[in-house]
């Protein structure tokens, strides 16, 4: 650390030479003692005019104030409560390691979401389909606060329920989307107050489960519940072409899942063995089935040939798997834009929950919701 500190006013060179062995300067802020050779060797071989500006000395020690110090000469007589209030106040970093001192710690509180964000409570009753946190290049305590802070609403909506006000399944859905296992392990070590988490390592989501919830069966994997309960009637397929597509699908899946919807997953069915798709045809039919999803990367072929088969809309979400010329998944993406097939909507590259949140809302529409 390096301290620059205007010395005292002094006129006479010999003066500094009389002084005791330590030699204390005190600044506005900060308080140093510094040995007389230290001083000798950084000042006095200095011109006069140059050691009565300024100084700096550099050194590897903290400054010698100290809140055990403060306590001490207060505990000896040598400072006075007040004064000693006067020290804290005008020194906070010593609350601090190195002035910083457990910046996470200081956040745990989640009293500053206000500070980075801005939630939308409502916008699953205004759009049909709820607000998820999309983590990527978010600290982890931002996604804790903001998954605490959507539990939290979601325990004020469970309350208006036992008041007469009812919810859709959809209402209650907690998401973080792009959370890879590093980032979910430092998010994991955050204490909540709402709700617990829960992990979905392929599809790289955080799912929360508001406390007014524990011990509630709202999951969309009972399906009679949400079918009889919530009125979301039928199902939605996730398919995808091949395996290195499932982060993708998966993405859509439980988002799905979460937001109350019942899915149907057919995976590795891409078009280069096309016997696969037509194996798959008795589910892709089914009558119970509103919407698919195709996941694809490649060429990107899948989605044409589905929607070809298929009397419900297909979603299209291209992935970024394929080989250069595949440009990170704009082939795939190109690919799927002209499709020749009908009733396909394209969604982003590597858009999961883009494309379930779209699934979402025409099986909703199909239910009659």
């Amino acid at each position: 650390q390096q301290y620059v500190v205007k010395p005292p006013s002094i006129r006479k060179q010999q003066h500094l030479l009389t002084m005791t062995p330590l030699i204390e300067i005190v600044s506005k802020h900060i308080s140093l003692k510094i040995s007389k050779n230290l001083y000798n060797q950084q000042v006095l071989n200095l011109p006069l005019k140059n050691q009565l500006r300024s100084f700096s000395v550099k050194s590897n020690k903290k400054t010698t104030v100290s809140i055990s110090s403060i306590l001490q000469s207060v505990k000896n007589g040598t400072l006075s409560p007040k004064n000693a209030e006067k020290e804290l106040t005008n020194n906070k970093d010593l609350f601090f390691d190195d002035g910083v001192k457990d910046v996470e710690n200081k956040k745990n509180d989640l009293n500053d979401l206000e500070s980075f964000a801005n939630l939308d409570h409502d916008r699953a009753k205004r759009t049909g389909f709820p607000e998820a946190i999309f983590a990527s290049g978010k600290t982890p305590h931002q996604i804790a606060s903001i998954l605490d802070d959507m539990a939290g609403n979601v325990n004020d909506f469970v309350q208006k329920q036992v008041d007469g006000e009812n919810f859709e399944t959809s209402s209650t859905a907690i998401l973080a989307t792009r959370v890879d296992q590093d980032l979910y392990e430092k998010v994991s070590k955050i204490p909540l107050r709402n709700g617990t988490m829960k992990y979905h390592a392929m599809a790289k989501i955080i799912s929360m489960k508001a406390s007014s919830l524990e011990g509630n069966n709202t999951s969309s994997n009972d399906q009679n519940q949400t079918k009889d309960q919530y009125g979301y009637k039928g199902k939605v397929v996730v398919a995808c072409a091949g395996t290195t597509d499932l982060p993708v699908a998966e993405e859509a899946a439980i988002t799905l899942e979460e937001a109350g919807c019942e899915v149907d997953r057919i995976y590795d069915v891409g078009v280069a063995g096309l016997h696969r798709i037509i194996r798959a045809l008795p589910r892709l039919r089914s009558p119970d089935i509103n919407c698919v999803i195709v996941c694809a990367g490649m060429d990107g072929a899948l989605p044409s040939v589905v929607a070809g088969l298929v009397s419900v809309p297909v979603v299209a979400a291209p992935t970024s798997i394929g080989y250069g010329a595949s440009f990170g998944g704009v082939s795939a993406m190109l690919t799927m834009l002209n499709s020749c097939a009908p009733g396909v909507a394209v969604v982003n590259i590597d858009n999961g929950f883009g494309a379930a949140a779209l699934a979402f809302k025409c099986m909703k529409l199909k239910s009659g919701n």
